[in-house]
């Protein structure tokens, strides 16, 4: 953790998965290592996928859709819902427009493994997870959720 904390992942565009069930802290992680990020002089956005996916969706409709996405940053909570082709498009869009480019975190609950399933379409799901796994510290958190305590 900490030598991601130095922010050098950044300078590198390397990207952050952080798996792991309900509650361990994923969503902490990845939140921590924004403000961090924000701290180094780094611009970052923080979003729930479905949530961006639902915003980028009627964002196409009204024309603005293409400066959003240059401003997406990171995103997290992905894999909790299966995504529908537009969804997936974007999601696409966004992974190859960042590739080699900038750093991504994605949190979820599911492992990368599992993604293909979420992602909905086999070639799609090559596309997005070669781009994204080969240049990625994985973290996968173990335990009991926090918000038990």
């Amino acid at each position: 953790m900490l030598r991601l904390a130095d922010g050098s992942f950044i300078d590198k565009k390397e990207n952050i998965l952080v798996t792991g069930s309900t509650g361990v802290g994923k969503s902490n992680l990845a939140f921590a290592l924004g403000h961090q990020a924000c701290q180094l002089g780094y611009r970052t956005l923080y979003s729930n996928a479905q949530k961006l996916f639902s915003k980028l969706k009627m964002m196409k409709a009204d024309g603005s859709y293409s400066r959003e996405v240059g401003k997406i940053e990171k995103y997290d909570h992905f894999g909790l819902q299966p995504l529908d082709n537009t969804a997936r498009m974007i999601l696409l869009e966004i992974i190859e427009d960042r590739h080699g480019r900038k750093s991504t975190i994605i949190g979820s609950q599911l492992p990368v493994a599992k993604w293909y399933e979420v992602i909905g379409d086999s070639t799609v799901a090559d596309a997005i997870l070669d781009r994204m796994v080969h240049t990625a510290h994985q973290i996968e958190l173990k335990g009991e959720s926090l918000r038990k305590k």
